[in-house]
């Protein structure tokens, strides 16, 4: 399995930006993914997630201004970052689970200054 994430970046607080994480080895279609940050000095936390049937939930710190949302003929995991505030800052990982085995992107670092 590999997740391969994209589309981080540097924007002003209010700006914002679309992450994409493309999964192989993988039938996509039925698996759960997620979208987790990291910030600086912080633990690693979950941002969003979604089913495979397009149900999906998300932090309260980041609802109304994150979108999760998946295209399973492109096998791409999405994340829609409106509003974006400096807290925001951190290394996005898509990730998902299998057989009982955790599987993480390589990462992508957003920076989000005021």
């Amino acid at each position: 399995v590999q997740l391969q994430a994209s589309g981080g970046g540097s924007v002003q607080a209010g700006g914002s930006l679309r992450l994409s994480c493309r999964a192989s080895g993988i039938n996509f279609a039925i698996n759960t993914f997620a979208w987790y940050r990291q910030a600086p000095g912080k633990q690693r936390d979950l941002v969003a997630s979604i089913t495979s049937i397009g149900r999906s939930d998300s932090a309260d710190s980041v609802k109304g201004r994150f979108t999760i949302s998946r295209d399973n003929v492109k096998r791409t995991l999405y994340l829609q970052m409106n509003i974006l505030k400096p807290e925001d800052t951190g290394v996005y990982y898509c990730y998902t689970k299998l057989r009982g085995n955790d599987y993480w992107g390589k990462g992508t670092q957003v920076t989000v200054s005021s």
